[in-house]
């Protein structure tokens, strides 16, 4: 099989991932982007351990929104204790 950028593959040892999009390759390594939204470089040694799949066995996942963290109330300056004489 040819990686190239675009193609949908499934890492044979590793389905749990899901279907993943190829994003990047270069000589060494394929960057993957996979159906459980982790992207992974696969070395170009493993590139055997890919497998072609239909395209739209690929669902990316939809982009997370970050919560607002909520803000804390300001805090009141201590007050200080009197000597008591």
């Amino acid at each position: 099989m040819i990686i190239k950028r675009g193609i949908v593959v499934s890492h044979a040892g590793a389905l749990e991932w899901g279907a993943g999009k190829i994003l990047e390759v270069t000589a060494l390594k394929a960057t993957i982007q996979f159906s459980d939204g982790v992207v992974r470089k696969i070395a170009s040694s493993h590139f055997t351990t890919l497998q072609a799949v239909d395209a739209s066995s690929y669902v990316p996942l939809l982009d997370k929104i970050p919560a607002e963290k909520a803000k804390s109330a300001p805090r009141k300056p201590r007050k200080l204790k009197q000597p008591t004489a």
